[in-house]
């Protein structure tokens, strides 16, 4: 699946090259922190970061013996630097490395997350003023209600898309944690110095406290925001699948030349970009509950954690990645067909306009209930083919002698359902 997914900058994020750099930046900054502390020696120091290297084959090698990957890492990069290796991995338990190393591949995947976001906000932003005055249906439980403008389904996502960044922005911020604090995390045998120097060289927060492992709420709430913001992107997909269904066809997926919809209907044009994003929104609500389940570790740590961060780490953010572009690339071409729009709004024939004649009657004098009954005895006929609702109103003794024709006519007006659409833009795009 990654290899299908993948991007550029996440392929190289999640790397075997990257991750195991990631652990040799880890372990060069514990060196200089210990150099600074006396342990040691300028010249030594001077030799590990002239030679400190890896080979991702040789580690290989080793850890089919070992069967520890932390070891077989420290091995190799001791066979290239030669005796002063002894001061490699000092005071230090696995996961100092691994944890450490771990928030700089989330933070990375994290940041590129966050360019995709704001893409997919300037993408919105634009289709929102394409569309800010054409007049569509509105939809509640699937059945037209009352009318707005088509560039307020954009101006909404944008919206929402605003709020995801924030997300990933506190995402980001949460996850940017390393530790440097020994085998339970009582610094034991690694004084606090030499983490406040590693985090900060490497550009974390040196978390308050940890045991032998980062607490695993940070990854958490990392893994659920990528939830929440595939959340986003299927509701996104879910509207255009809706809308470019046969008999609404309001827009349509880009259809690029050569392309087939069908092996067996020549016909058919699928909104398959929506469904692919839909099926991926799942996959992320299903690494967001390994998150959690990833919370309660025994004791000090365990490692149940482990084999699951080595797959939604790289999955997670690959997926949400992809996704990203491809529904930045959906919205940028999405098909529009106002005619389309235009005659669904005059589908059902003006019953739209209920709740304006309703509000009228109440404030004419009516009883709410009494309003109530007179405006649907005329609405439902409607669904049946009988005429308009206007035409029935029209008809209609009491609500023709409590409002008068015109003041009817006057309601059948649709800028008074418009009339706020530059105040909701205004408060959206201010």
């Amino acid at each position: 699946m990654i290899a299908r997914y993948t991007t550029t900058a996440m392929e190289h994020i999640w790397s075997d090259e990257n991750r195991y750099q990631k652990w040799l930046d880890v372990e060069l900054a514990a060196c200089e922190a210990w150099a600074k502390l006396g342990k040691i020696p300028a010249e030594s120091l001077k030799n590990i970061k002239t030679k400190a290297r890896f080979d991702v084959k040789r580690i290989e090698e080793i850890e089919a013996v070992t069967r520890h990957d932390v070891i077989a890492f420290v091995s190799c990069v001791g066979e290239f630097v030669g005796d002063d290796a002894r001061y490699i991995h000092m005071g230090l338990t696995s996961s100092d490395v691994l944890d450490t190393a771990y928030a700089l591949q989330l933070k990375e995947s994290g940041q590129v997350i966050m360019e995709d976001l704001k893409a997919l906000k300037q993408a919105l932003k634009r289709r929102a003023y394409d569309f800010k005055h054409v007049p569509a249906m509105g939809r509640s439980h699937g059945i037209h209600a009352e009318p707005i403008t088509f560039g307020l389904k954009f101006a909404l996502w944008y919206a929402e898309t605003k709020r995801n960044v924030k997300r990933m922005q506190d995402a980001i911020d949460c996850i940017s944690y390393g530790m440097i604090s020994g085998a339970v995390g009582t610094f034991a045998n690694v004084p606090p110095e030499v983490e406040a120097y590693v985090c900060k060289k490497l550009r974390l927060k040196a978390a308050p406290i940890s045991t032998q492992v980062i607490q695993r709420d940070r990854h958490a709430q990392f893994f659920t925001t990528l939830a929440i913001i595939g959340g986003s992107l299927e509701k996104i997909a879910t509207e255009v699948r809706h809308l470019q269904r046969t008999e609404v066809m309001e827009v349509s997926e880009p259809f690029g030349k050569g392309q087939k919809g069908s092996s067996a209907m020549p016909h058919k044009k699928n909104p398959i970009l929506s469904e692919n994003i839909t099926g991926m929104a799942r996959l992320l609500r299903g690494y967001c509950l390994s998150s959690l389940e990833n919370i309660a570790l025994w004791h000090e740590r365990d490692i149940s954690h482990s084999s699951v961060e080595r797959v939604i780490g790289p999955d997670a953010t690959t997926i949400l990645d992809f996704a990203l572009k491809r529904i930045t690339g959906l919205i940028e071409g999405l098909v529009v067909y106002p005619e389309n729009i235009q005659r669904n709004l005059e589908l059902t024939k003006g019953l739209w306009h209920s709740q304006n004649v309703l509000l009228a009657l109440v404030e004419a004098g009516i009883a709410r209930d009494t309003a109530y009954a007179w405006v649907q005895r005329n609405a439902l006929p409607v669904w049946e083919g009988k005429k308009t609702f206007k035409e029935l109103l029209l008809k209609d003794k009491d609500v023709v002698g409590t409002l008068g024709q015109n003041r009817i006519e006057d309601l059948f007006d649709m800028s008074h359902h418009l009339a706020y659409v530059d105040t909701i833009f205004e408060r959206v795009f201010k």
